[in-house]
């Protein structure tokens, strides 16, 4: 009997030690489940994960990202934390968007042109031929024209905002001042700046900017094609002597964009609060954030490095844009192939452009 009685409360003990075990296990797989998306912390905000690849010491970083996730999280009272990731700690800068969409980061900025054919229509704000006076205008076009065209390509995320480098210019080591000077002379470019340079009779060489330095010290390259922020930030004002002005060749278009589940999961009030801080840092910081470098660094370049600056005349610029033409010719019969209006897609941005050069400093 009492082997019995032994028997009887031994399996009741280990019973009770096995519901035990399964309740622990059942209330961890909950808690597990329910923080596995990391949306919400222990205290309740709602944390975000934003990648991007410009280093932790970079304007984009420090001047941006920052201060607008600060913004952020006081505007929702605490309710939204971004956490930044950059120097592509968390994602390739072309792998970027796909990783938005796919859930990886939450937020994400890079350039469209990264992933060049992944965004046709958005390509209309890097075509050449079309003038730019600084980043503020390029930006204002760029965010205002993607709102008008509404291209179904950036749908499948939210599309928080886009900003521009602005115009671009050719940093040489010999003066450049009409079409027959930039002949047969190797610069630095890719994407469709490769295919700008082609058409005008140079040879463009592919390489990374950060290649470019060396590339131009050695004279394997005879020049630039990039931001004015480059003669000081990647030095290349030690290694090029005249700065020849064209903001109608270069202008490169970043995004910065969130997951779309993440976005609709936000209560209203919240996707109110974030809209209102998007339009305002865009306005007051993004949109010429890339000035501010330009800037400085166009000073260092002729102030402190003693480069000469050249500004082509209005003759010789409407010669550079007429062999530009067949560029955004193709373009235009691109997006006539997808069912687009590829003319009516240029008009517009052309006026935009028009406009805000002449309304913004």
């Amino acid at each position: 009997m009492e082997d019995g009685f032994s028997s009887f409360f031994a399996v009741r003990k280990r019973s009770k030690f096995l519901f035990l075990g399964c309740l622990l296990l059942v209330l961890l797989l909950f808690t597990t489940g329910c923080s596995s998306d990391g949306q919400e912390n222990s205290s309740g905000a709602i944390e975000l994960k934003l990648a991007h690849f410009w280093p932790a010491t970079h304007p984009f970083e420090t001047d941006f990202v920052q201060p607008w996730s600060a913004a952020i999280e006081k505007a929702t009272d605490g309710k939204v934390k971004i956490t930044s990731y950059p120097g592509e700690t968390l994602l390739k800068a072309d792998a970027m968007y796909d990783g938005v969409v796919n859930g990886i980061a939450d937020i994400g900025a890079s350039c469209f042109s990264y992933t060049r054919g992944r965004f046709p229509v958005v390509e209309v704000f890097e075509l050449p031929g079309i003038t730019y006076k600084n980043s503020k205008v390029a930006s204002k076009v760029a965010w205002e024209g993607i709102q008008q065209l509404n291209p179904k390509e950036v749908q499948d995320t939210k599309l928080m905002m886009v900003l521009t480098t602005g115009p671009g210019d050719i940093f040489a080591k010999k003066p450049v001042n009409e079409l027959e000077d930039l002949k047969g002379m190797e610069i630095r470019a890719t994407g469709i700046t490769a295919t700008t340079l082609e058409k005008l009779g140079a040879v463009p060489v592919a390489m990374a900017q950060s290649e470019a330095y060396e590339a131009l010290s050695k004279g394997v390259v005879q020049g630039n094609l990039a931001p004015v922020e480059v003669l000081k930030g990647w030095k290349h004002a030690e290694v090029t002597d005249y700065l020849i002005r064209t903001p109608f060749l270069y202008n490169t278009l970043f995004f910065v964009t969130m997951n779309l589940d993440k976005w609709n999961s936000l209560p209203p009030e919240t996707q109110q609060a974030i809209e209102k801080v998007n339009q305002e840092y865009f306005e007051k910081v993004a949109m010429g954030l890339w000035d501010k470098q330009n800037e400085e660094a166009l000073r260092f370049a002729l102030e402190e490095q003693g480069m000469q600056e050249i500004v082509l005349s209005e003759e010789e610029t409407a010669r550079w844009k007429e062999l530009l033409k067949p560029i955004q010719d193709d373009y235009a019969a691109k997006m006539d192939g997808m069912g687009l209006n590829g003319q009516d897609i240029l008009k517009t941005i052309i006026k935009l452009a028009e406009k805000y050069n002449a309304e913004l400093d």
